[in-house]
């Protein structure tokens, strides 16, 4: 068989923050879910059987992290951010999915949150 596709992923990494447009949320912050689809080529890795041939997740959560931890008026803002670090240190990158969900907006309903998503190819 061939492989077509393979993906590393972090689902719904939970980070406190201090992202929004409100002057409240830069300031008393907020829960927000991230995960994370990095496209990457795997078939090194599965027989080599070695951290070096892939991409290691540990790492991918540090750089989400880091740019979780910079407020940002805007989740799209985060997002790109988040892109743009993995693009710089993952070269292999093929493709990243990124959903940030911001767990208890404030606009005044009851909801599941709200959230930002984006598909990114080389």
């Amino acid at each position: 068989m061939h492989l077509t596709e393979s993906y590393i992923c972090l689902h719904e990494v939970r980070f406190y923050a201090f992202h929004g447009v409100l002057p409240q949320e830069r300031r008393v912050g907020g829960e927000f879910l991230v995960s994370v689809k990095v496209g990457y080529p795997l078939e090194k890795a599965m027989s080599s059987d070695d951290v070096a041939d892939t991409l290691n997740y540990a790492e991918l959560y540090e750089l989400v992290k880091k740019e979780m931890m910079q407020p940002s008026g805007l989740l799209e803002h985060v997002m790109g951010r988040i892109v743009e670090a993995i693009e710089k240190a993952f070269p292999k990158v093929t493709s990243v999915e990124v959903k940030i969900k911001k767990v208890n907006p404030p606009m005044g309903s009851d909801s599941n949150g709200a959230e930002v998503m984006g598909r990114f190819e080389r």
